[in-house]
C-alpha cells in the first residue's frame, strides 16, 4: 500500500466566500446526462477521511474493489494539514485535497468513485462527490447516513425499497434500503451517473451491510492511517505536496 503527505495546495479557499465561489464555478461543469458504468463490471473506488483537530491531521484513504467480488484491487492513503474549518456545506475543501492524493497514489485506474456523503444532495447541488468528480472527470456517487436538510418518506422494509430524497418538490437524491428493515442510506448522483445508475451500484456493493464495502473499507483505512500518522508524532508543517494527476487545470 502507499501512503503519501501532501500541504494545503497554493490558492486553496481560506474564506466562506471564496468557497461558495468556487462551487459556484465548479457547478456548472457537473455532467448529469450520462449513464455511468454498469454495476458489477470493472473497479469501484471508495475514498473517506479521518481528522485529529487536536493535531491539525486528517487521512484520506482510496479502496478500489473489483465490482463483481468486491476483492481489494489496490489501497492508497493520503495524509496532510486540515485545509479548511468545519462549515456545513462546504466540507469538500476540509477533505479534497488528500482525497485526490489517495487517489492519485494509486497503483491502477479507480472506475467508479463512492464518496461518503452528498453530491446534488447538498445545499448548493455541489457536495463532494460532484465537486471531485469535477476535478478528476472521474464518475463519481455520494452515499451518506443521513438526509442532510433533505425530506424523505421512509422506504418500505424490503431491502431495494427506495424513497425519494426532497428538496421542496426536487428530487435530489434517494433514500436506499440496503438490508431489510434496517435504516436506509442516501444516495445521490456526484458526476456522470445516473440516479437509478447509483442506486444500483450502491446495492451491488452492501450485500451484508447497511454500508457499501467500498464505504466501510475506506473508513477503516483512513483511520489506521491517521493513527498511524498521530501516534509518530507527524508533524503536517513538514508535509510535501505531490503533484496530482488530478489537479484542476
Amino acid at each position: 500500500m502507499t501512503t503519501v503527505t501532501v500541504q494545503i495546495p497554493a490558492g486553496w479557499p481560506a474564506t466562506e466566500e471564496r468557497a461558495r465561489a468556487v462551487q459556484d464555478e465548479l457547478r456548472v461543469r457537473v455532467v448529469l446526462d450520462e449513464p455511468g458504468p454498469p454495476p458489477g463490471t470493472g473497479r469501484v473506488t471508495g475514498v473517506d477521511v479521518a481528522y485529529d483537530d487536536e493535531r491539525d491531521v486528517v487521512a484520506a484513504a482510496a479502496v478500489v474493489l473489483d465490482a463483481a467480488t468486491l476483492a481489494v484491487v489496490a489501497e492508497a492513503t493520503a495524509v496532510g494539514r486540515i485545509s479548511f474549518p468545519y462549515v456545513p456545506g462546504l466540507l469538500a475543501f476540509r477533505e479534497i485535497p488528500t482525497v485526490l492524493a489517495a487517489l492519485d497514489a494509486l497503483s491502477c485506474p479507480p472506475g467508479l468513485v463512492v464518496c461518503d456523503g452528498y453530491g446534488l444532495a447538498h445545499p448548493r447541488r455541489f457536495g463532494l462527490a460532484s465537486h471531485l468528480g469535477v476535478l478528476t472527470g472521474l464518475p463519481t456517487i455520494g452515499v451518506a447516513k443521513n438526509p442532510f436538510t433533505f425530506t424523505h418518506d421512509d422506504p418500505d422494509a424490503p431491502r431495494g425499497s427506495t424513497s425519494p430524497l426532497l428538496a421542496g418538490a426536487e428530487e435530489v437524491g434517494r433514500a436506499v434500503r440496503t438490508r431489510h428493515g434496517v435504516k436506509p442510506v442516501f444516495v445521490s448522483v456526484g458526476h456522470r451517473v445516473s440516479l437509478d445508475n447509483a442506486c444500483a451500484h450502491t446495492l451491488a456493493l452492501a450485500p451484508d451491510y447497511r454500508l457499501p464495502e467500498t464505504t466501510r473499507r475506506a473508513d477503516a483505512l483512513c483511520r489506521e492511517a491517521l493513527r498511524a500518522a498521530t501516534a509518530y508524532s507527524a508533524r503536517p508543517s513538514t508535509l510535501q505536496r505531490p503533484t496530482s494527476r488530478y489537479a484542476e487545470s
